[in-house]
């Protein structure tokens, strides 16, 4: 009777297993659909402009804006998004600049990793270069590419978000470091900087997710098995892709140059490989 039920055990963990990663799945993909929804109805509701990565410092006095949660210090995409939808990622936004902060709202959380809720090192990233880039340019004369008439944008051939790992995805597998829940600086470390992320090709003058490391670049995370994602296109339809069906390269260590045959033509929102815009 117990090799019985040991052989039972053996046949019935894989598919629970298999069952609980598929609900996973299911469960982001809900969570992206109504993020790329907030994306709409926040252009919707901002004279058709698509929302920045970040608000800038230069935007508001100490770069503090007001949200439906509070005052809140250079508030990140995701942020404004629950905003519009009345779902704020925190409910004590802080005022200055502080990176240890979580994300509470589970909404904007990956049901894969759920313990991955770090304010910096999140699990979604944003197509920030091409959908609003509120980082002053180097010559100083204005932003890098905001603001973006979201109208114009081809929503349905366009990423919106992604599950991300931040500038993990620029170095082998094997010198990817831990997850930092305390929003600690690693490039190494996964979903460093994971909020912002690189579309596949990047050129000598295009901005990096990770200003401060322009050697890093930030790149998807395929951790809904079979080196698949949720992708949250700017139409509002979600889809299970691979980092090559977006147009990344994948060498074989796992590393993700931004160097041909990358391209962009699902991230510049004409459809065409068209260049990041450059920082200056």
């Amino acid at each position: 009777m117990i090799g019985i039920i040991g052989i039972l055990v053996s046949i019935l963990l894989p598919v629970l297993s298999g069952a609980r990663k598929k609900a996973q799945t299911v469960q982001c993909a809900a969570n992206l659909r109504t993020i790329g929804q907030a994306w709409v109805l926040y252009s919707n509701a901002n004279r058709r402009v698509s929302v920045p990565a970040r608000l800038p410092t230069a935007g508001a006095a100490g770069g503090v804006y007001y949200t439906e949660a509070g005052a809140q210090y250079r508030p990140r995409w995701y942020e404004l998004l629950g905003d519009v939808i009345g779902q704020p990622a925190t409910r004590l936004p802080r005022t200055n600049q502080d990176d240890s902060w979580v994300v509470e709202n589970p909404v904007f959380l990956c049901a894969a990793v759920p313990d991955w809720n770090n304010s910096r090192n999140f699990p979604y990233g944003y197509n920030f270069q091409f959908l609003g880039n509120a980082r002053p340019r180097q010559n100083g004369s204005g932003w890098v590419n905001w603001p973006v008439i979201a109208s114009r944008v081809k929503g349905s051939q366009t990423v919106m978000a992604l599950d991300s790992m931040g500038t993990a995805a620029a170095v082998p597998k094997s010198q990817r470091m831990g997850y930092y829940s305390d929003g600690s600086h690693d490039p190494n470390g996964m979903c460093n900087k994971g909020w912002a992320l690189d579309p596949p090709r990047l050129t000598a003058t295009s901005d990096h997710a990770d200003g401060e490391r322009p050697t890093y670049r930030s790149g998807p995370d395929p951790r809904h098995g079979r080196d698949k994602l949720n992708v949250v296109f700017c139409d509002g339809h979600v889809e299970l892709m691979t980092p090559q069906d977006l147009g990344y390269v994948v060498m074989p260590d796992g590393s993700m140059p931004p160097v041909w045959p990358a391209h962009n033509r699902l991230f510049s929102g004409t459809g065409e490989d068209d260049d990041p815009p450059p920082v200056r």
